[in-house]
């Protein structure tokens, strides 16, 4: 499984009605990454009306986190919007801000909805994103003449070896793209090793 995540800042605009949608988009790790190009947006933009925003955080392709805010626009037409087009773009680590300055003409909530949806689906479908493999942890707890057999397996399937613990046994901690985490067990059960969810050590 692979997900997208930004490469990258990207700006856009969009006019509905001779209102000004400036749409940012930008990669975060954090939800205090995000506030914080929130609080740049209202630099940049002072006397712009709104600025909603929305971002979507996930850990190996699983999201984590999601929020999304109106800044002063009727509820649910601005923040959801940009939150549900994340959601749909497929991308993580983000957040879409979108700036307005009033145009004169009320657009009513069902406009409202289509422009912040069209301005952040304009600068998603325009940011350069990367794939990335979703990965998990695993522990793997061997004899010391098995550790070399499975580093072996580590170097010809991607996987990465975080650390290893000598003690009574062998036990690597191994982030392994999802879709060899079924040949990691089988190997390991083929040389009568143990995978592990924890680092716990119990059978």
């Amino acid at each position: 499984m692979t997900f997208k995540v930004p490469a990258g800042f990207k700006e856009t605009e969009l006019e509905i009605k001779k209102s000004r949608f400036i749409a940012w988009a930008a990669p975060v790790q954090t939800r205090e990454d995000a506030l914080a190009w929130v609080e740049q947006a209202k630099v940049a933009f002072p006397d712009a009306r709104h600025h909603c925003w929305a971002y979507l955080l996930a850990s190996s392709g699983a999201a984590t986190h999601a929020a999304a805010n109106d800044d002063g626009e009727p509820s649910g037409t601005a923040g959801k919007p940009i939150l549900n087009v994340i959601q749909h773009k497929d991308i993580a680590n983000v957040v879409v801000i979108v700036i307005r300055y009033f145009g004169g003409i009320k657009l009513g909530a069902g406009g409202l909805v289509r422009a912040y949806a069209g301005a952040s689906e304009q600068v998603l479908s325009q940011l350069e994103v990367n794939e990335l493999v979703a990965t998990q942890v695993r522990y793997v707890r061997c004899d010391f003449a098995q550790e070399q057999q499975i580093r072996h397996f580590c170097q010809q399937q991607g996987v990465t070896v975080v650390d290893v613990t000598y003690a009574e046994h062998v036990t690597l901690t191994l982030e392994a793209p999802e879709h060899v985490l079924a040949d990691l067990e089988a190997l390991a059960a083929s040389l009568q090793a143990h995978v592990l969810e924890t680092s716990g050590t119990s059978d």
